[in-house]
């Protein structure tokens, strides 16, 4: 497999003293893992940030190994990590879609679907502007990886019935998608429900 696609990076994982596995959720292709070399350094680090659209260019090296990838920068996220809520809607959108999706299917109305949240989280002049967006991918994601056919929130929800939407779908994702993992991935979930949930009624 030799591959340049455009990516939303998911993850990266320190490996090693100077590389990092990757989780890259492709179109085409869905998630691919990748080692990138070089991972720390001071060009490499801005790029790797999960949120971060990014130019992969994949080469497999063996048939047992791990591809190795060169990743450019396409659209930077790392203006908003200082920045609570986006930051927590952010990594927590990425590490869902890291931790859940198999690699290798292609999911094209996920990977058009994170991308527009991350826009949203990034533009919005406010979490009440994306949240909805947020719920929306969540039931999406739930419906594509076969667990039901979860409602999309409605254009004009009260903003107390959204949380309680969150609030549910927190509850499937946590039993059926993470039942293994839960405790890693849902504590992010948790911090950002708990700043959504400081916003006034």
């Amino acid at each position: 497999m030799n591959l340049r696609v455009p990516a939303i990076l998911c993850a990266a994982r320190a490996h090693g003293e100077h590389g990092a596995v990757v989780r890259l959720l492709t179109e085409d292709h869905g998630l691919l893992a990748a080692y990138v070399a070089g991972a720390r350094g001071r060009e490499l680090r801005p790029v790797l940030i999960p949120g971060n659209r990014v130019e992969a260019e994949m080469r497999v090296r063996g048939a047992s190994q791990l591809p190795s990838a060169r990743v450019e920068l396409t659209e930077s996220r790392g203006a908003w990590l200082g920045e609570p809520l986006a930051s927590a809607g952010i990594g927590w959108a990425v590490a869902l879609t890291a931790a859940t999706l198999p690699e290798g299917h292609p999911y094209p109305a996920l990977y058009a679907a994170l991308g527009a949240l991350l826009d949203a989280i990034c533009h919005a002049p406010s979490a009440r502007g994306w949240a909805r967006a947020l719920a929306a991918y969540e039931a999406l994601l739930l419906r594509e990886v076969g667990y039901g056919q979860a409602g999309m929130p409605p254009a004009e929800e009260a903003w107390p019935d959204l949380l309680a939407r969150l609030d549910r779908q927190g509850k499937a994702i946590g039993n059926r998608l993470l039942a293994d993992r839960a405790r890693d991935v849902m504590g992010l979930r948790a911090i950002l429900l708990d700043r959504l949930k400081r916003i006034p009624g």
